[in-house]
């Protein structure tokens, strides 16, 4: 890559250190990346050819998850290196066991993506969604090596299409073929000459509904909420979802509450729990023969969320009030209506949810007071928004098949 690709690489990588001495992600990031090269010395065997899987967090991570298991069922002698750039998808799921290698990628520079190549020795690279990184896919095309991209969503807005952004472009130019998520993307990439895109949808489907089939069990969940007529289940919460969700909680004795906040330090439970004026719980101190009493349980733990989606009438979303919002697939797969922000402009599985009308957005709490209303003391509008959300995931199923049959026939 070009001089100022480098250069701003190099300035975000400053950035990251200078950030690492005072906040904890950061460091982990910068410690991560340091152990990367030493890793994949121990653990890879210097002559196998291994399948190289690159996602940005936890969220794409979900969204290749389906491809690399179907690859690992129907080819068990393939091996995966997966790597993660964020501290939120690899300290989570660093000890997924259905790769052969997981760590951080380096940042992109031409020194470490040569070495980086050199150590996996790639047969191909799969990359999910939003990663481009141009030192990367220049040394892979540089190799000749099969570069994808899956569940790629492109907008108009984005630097590819403007009439500056011929740095950007030539990354583009260095995949193989793109499975993208809708039409809209593929005559985005049609327009400045890419051709080999095949719109195969969002492989995220894929991977709730199975999450579903597979969904756990909670005792001390089930013993809350099961006399409970309505529960609301607030996943992936911050502080201003919280704001608009917990004042009708505290106001409506009729309905139970799980909120399962992104972040969940001591500070941060001891802040949330001090708003709840109604009996309240930490999921890992209540006992299932107690649970009844609760009107609010807070789940203080990973990995459990995408199946207490299942005990609830409702869902509200975190994230609109930030970044964007997080996975609303994950509850709509249980035929539950779903509430989030105003930040849902990239995702478009959220649009599409609202314009069928299993899915809405709010701006503020009375927003919020009027759509619960309205669901809670109607049950055929309740049901209706319920049932048009489990529609709406079963009618998009089968991108991980699509994209497995032409990778590997």
């Amino acid at each position: 890559m070009n001089f100022f690709y480098n250069s701003g690489i190099a300035f975000m990588r400053m950035g990251i250190k200078l950030a690492s001495v005072r906040h904890k992600k950061a460091r982990l990031m910068v410690q991560g990346q340091a152990d990367t090269f030493q890793y994949l010395k121990e653990h890879l065997d210097g002559e196998s050819q291994y399948i190289w899987m690159h996602v940005s967090s936890l969220g794409e991570f979900e969204q290749g998850r389906p491809l690399i298991e179907k690859i690992k069922a129907e080819h068990p002698e393939q091996r995966i290196v997966l790597t993660f750039f964020s501290p939120s998808g690899y300290e989570v799921r660093k000890d997924y066991d259905k790769a052969d290698a997981v760590c951080y990628l380096p940042f992109d520079t031409p020194g470490n993506a040569r070495r980086f190549l050199d150590l996996v020795r790639p047969s191909m690279a799969i990359f999910v969604k939003y990663e481009f990184w141009g030192n990367y896919l220049s040394e892979l095309k540089r190799r000749e090596v099969p570069t994808y991209i899956i569940s790629a969503i492109f907008r108009p807005g984005q630097s590819f299409f403007k009439p500056w952004g011929g740095m950007f472009r030539k990354m583009l130019g260095c995949f193989t073929h793109f499975y993208v998520q809708n039409e809209e993307s593929r005559q985005l990439l049609e327009g400045i000459g890419i051709n080999a895109v095949t719109v195969a949808g969002d492989t995220r489907f894929d991977r709730v509904a199975h999450v579903r089939e597979q969904a756990k069990d909670f005792p001390v969940i089930e013993k809350m909420t099961q006399e409970c007529p309505f529960t609301l289940v607030m996943g992936s919460s911050w502080p201003p979802d919280e704001d608009i969700v917990i004042p009708y909680f505290n106001a409506h004795p009729g309905m139970k509450l799980i909120i399962a906040p992104h972040e969940f330090d001591r500070e941060r439970l001891d802040a949330l729990l001090a708003r709840l004026k109604r009996k309240a719980g930490l999921y890992s101190t209540t006992r299932a023969e107690e649970a009844h009493e609760l009107d609010c349980l807070v789940i203080d733990c990973f990995g459990i969320l995408s199946s207490v989606y299942r005990y609830g009438q409702m869902a509200y979303i975190g994230g609109g009030f930030g970044s964007g919002i997080h996975n609303v697939n994950e509850a709509a797969v249980y035929g539950i209506p779903v509430v989030f922000g105003p930040k849902y402009g990239k995702f478009l599985e959220a649009k599409e949810l609202i314009a069928a009308g299993g899915g809405f957005s709010v701006r503020n709490s009375e927003e919020f007071a009027q759509i619960m209303d309205t669901l809670t003391t109607s049950a055929e509008k309740l049901k209706s928004s319920s049932r048009i959300a489990g529609d709406y995931i079963q009618s998009h199923l089968g991108a991980t098949d699509k994209i497995y049959g032409e990778l590997f026939g």
